[in-house]
């Protein structure tokens, strides 16, 4: 039993027998280059005209104005042709009668939605070669707190753009990081990981992670035994570390059970007169039924003053009195030689400042004073 499989790129057949090995048929052999497209394969062209359009936005009117000539000469080998509209602010393309790659349309496509999300010329139009091809990964829409989001998306670029740089040399693609989306431009490989990257970063994980994994990937793909066996020993399990539960409110509420039925309405006063029978009353015994009720009110809210005034005058409660019982005299033996020593040599020594004569000046010297001044 055989199995068959028509290509529609190439018009040819590939016979697959099941006899081979499935690795034989998996592996791709190295310097193995998918043969071009050419007139040859699609002599008579295409039957009906495709087009595509995209908008842009205004900051990127001035640089699409400068660089249109080389997108209409890139666009014009496989003859697609480009307009620009700058009232509208759109790009269009579209095939003619000349086009034979029913592909070629696709690549275009590609090409101005590149240049719409802020690439440079010079990567969008690689967009153009058969082993290349773009992913624009919408990330707007994962995170909602928007601060949270500038964070992430920062995260991803790293500092002075050397996270993104990382994994542009792991993944072989361009990652441009614009807005609300992320477009990376490369083998079919590339922008597998490259989405998982990006992914897994707007979901809280740093991208650390993955860039590590994929350094260890590159390593064990150059190992040819290695290629057939799971490679799940040498990678690395990341842990989520336990944070810190959130902490609960003091006062939880209660969510009651839920009944379609709508909650009963409350009593009227005429429902509760109606109860008690007082609706068939005459109106001047319900009025003296109230004022007796208010007289009741009355009574009771002076009773209750009365008795906070009389707090006051109520004596607080004594402490019994406990008798103090003198204290025997302790024994003291008193050495009378010493406090005379101490007697003496306190008379012996000079204490304070040292004494003043106070005695007034005598008259025979207030005499010789006058007489020297009066001289």
């Amino acid at each position: 039993m055989t199995n068959l499989s028509f290509n529609t790129r190439d018009k040819r057949f590939s016979l697959f027998v099941p006899f081979l090995d499935e690795s034989e048929l998996l592996s791709v052999p190295d310097g193995w280059v998918e043969p071009a497209f050419t007139r040859d394969d699609n002599p008579r062209g295409l039957l009906e005209e495709s087009s595509f359009a995209t908008l842009f936005p205004k900051y990127r009117e001035a640089y699409l104005k400068e660089c249109w000539p080389l997108v209409e000469r890139a666009l014009g080998e496989g003859h697609i042709k480009a307009s620009l509209d700058l009232i509208e602010g759109s790009m269009t393309v579209c095939t003619t009668r000349k086009t034979f790659d029913p592909y070629a349309i696709v690549r275009a496509r590609d090409l101005i939605k590149l240049l719409a999300r802020s690439v440079p010329f010079e990567q969008a139009v690689r967009i153009l070669q058969d082993d290349v091809a773009c992913d624009i990964i919408k990330v707007g829409t994962l995170v909602r707190n928007r601060e949270r989001f500038v964070k992430r998306r920062q995260r991803l670029i790293g500092p002075k753009g050397s996270t993104l740089k990382a994994l542009e040399l792991l993944t072989n693609c361009y990652v441009m990081v614009q807005g609300n989306t992320v477009s990376a431009l490369g083998p079919y490989n590339g922008l597998k990981e490259v989405r998982k990257v990006v992914m897994d970063t707007m979901k809280n994980i740093h991208p650390i992670y993955n860039i590590k994994m994929l350094m260890i990937k590159r390593e064990l793909s150059k190992d040819p035994e290695l290629r057939t066996q799971s490679w799940e020993r040498f990678l690395p399990t990341f842990r989520h570390k336990n944070l810190n539960k959130r902490k609960e409110p003091k006062k939880k509420s209660v969510k009651k059970e839920y009944t379609p039925f709508p909650p009963a309405q409350p009593e009227s006063q005429i429902d509760k007169e109606l109860a008690t029978g007082e609706f068939f009353l005459r109106e001047h015994v319900k009025k003296r039924k109230k004022m007796e009720m208010i007289k009741v009110k009355q009574a009771e809210a002076l009773t209750k003053k009365k008795e906070e005034r009389n707090k006051a005058f109520i004596p607080p409660k004594e402490k019994p009195f406990q008798s103090k019982t003198p204290k025997a005299p302790t024994e003291s033996k008193l050495d009378i030689q010493a406090i005379k020593d101490k007697v003496k040599k306190a008379k012996t020594k000079k204490l304070g400042a040292p004494p003043v004569n106070q005695t007034p000046p005598t008259s025979s010297t207030n005499k010789k004073k006058k007489s020297k001044n009066k001289g």
